[in-house]
């Protein structure tokens, strides 16, 4: 069917709308990441999906037409752990390579997905890079105990451009929510992944229910996955879409935290990172935390 005709279903309205089937969803998400709608008719879609919100059954039709396309990675010997960043650091230095390298020290693949979203915030691309890791520039099966990290575009080249429409509408659209969620992985692999509000803890936890994912899901730091360093967060784990809670919020904020630096920008976020490696800096209690929660998961898998 013709996306025009598809918007004419989702562009109703908060209260008019009506919500696509899962195929339907697949369809229409499938002609927008081949390139073979108009910029008008994508704009239409990002706008109409901004104002109804995303059902799971759509969600799961977007990741379903997200998978058709993708460059996926090969299985490797042990549960990938999939961190998907695109939110960055705006206040806080952005964790997200910390929690990586704590994760392959203990032997685990780790897979680092994303790309800037904005042109304010520091990426934890530019920490990786500061820590001599590097954007992949092919697909490749990820060893035990290492650290890759494959841009957004390196995988679907399709979803790059629908989350570049930001920059244009200043809206965020589907995609910044699959982004989170989708599993670039053939074999074993947990997605970690995170929300800002709370309504998209509803919408994402049920999403993987239906699709049966392997996840963690948490309010991570600034939409980030790693968890907040003056607070533990909420998780909650899903294995075969079967949901479980594993760690309950802890009341209140600290200030501050020990060690942790004022700046956000990626050279002393990756300094700090090499201190925490190295030992001569903590790691910052939720964050060992949530080191530990993904380590028994990967055993389940």
């Amino acid at each position: 069917m013709s996306i025009a005709q598809y918007i004419k279903v989702i562009g109703r309205g908060k209260d008019g709308a009506r919500p696509l089937t899962r195929e339907q969803a697949a369809d229409l998400f499938g002609q927008v990441l081949d390139g073979t709608v108009t910029d008008l008719e994508i704009g239409g879609f990002c706008l109409a999906m901004r104002i109804k919100g995303e059902t799971p059954e759509e969600m799961a039709g977007f990741l379903d037409a997200t998978y058709q396309r993708m460059r996926r990675f090969p299985a490797s010997n042990r549960p990938v752990v999939v961190l998907p960043s695109y939110n960055g650091a705006r206040k806080l230095p952005v964790l997200t390579p910390l929690l990586a390298l704590l994760l392959a020290r203990h032997g685990l693949p780790v897979l680092v997905h994303g790309t800037a979203t904005e042109s304010s915030r520091i990426f934890a691309s530019e920490v990786l890079s500061a820590l001599d890791i590097h954007a992949l520039t092919a697909i490749k099966t990820i060893a035990d105990g290492e650290v890759v990290f494959a841009a957004t575009e390196l995988l679907c080249s399709g979803l790059k451009r629908l989350l570049d429409v930001r920059r244009a509408v200043g809206l965020r659209n589907p995609a910044h929510s699959l982004v989170k969620i989708m599993n670039p992985c053939q074999g074993k692999a947990l997605v970690v992944s995170s929300y800002t509000h709370p309504e998209y803890a509803i919408s994402m936890g049920q999403t993987f229910e239906l699709i049966e994912a392997n996840a963690l899901l948490l309010r991570g730091t600034e939409g980030e996955v790693v968890a907040d360093a003056r607070r533990t967060p909420q998780m909650q784990a899903f294995i075969a879409g079967r949901r479980t809670l594993l760690q309950e919020a802890q009341p209140g904020t600290l200030a501050s935290v020990p060690d942790l630096p004022a700046a956000i920008d990626s050279d002393s976020t990756a300094a700090y990172i090499r201190a925490v490696m190295s030992g001569s800096a903590a790691v910052p209690a939720s964050i060992a935390r949530q080191v530990e929660h993904i380590l028994q998961l990967t055993l389940q898998l």
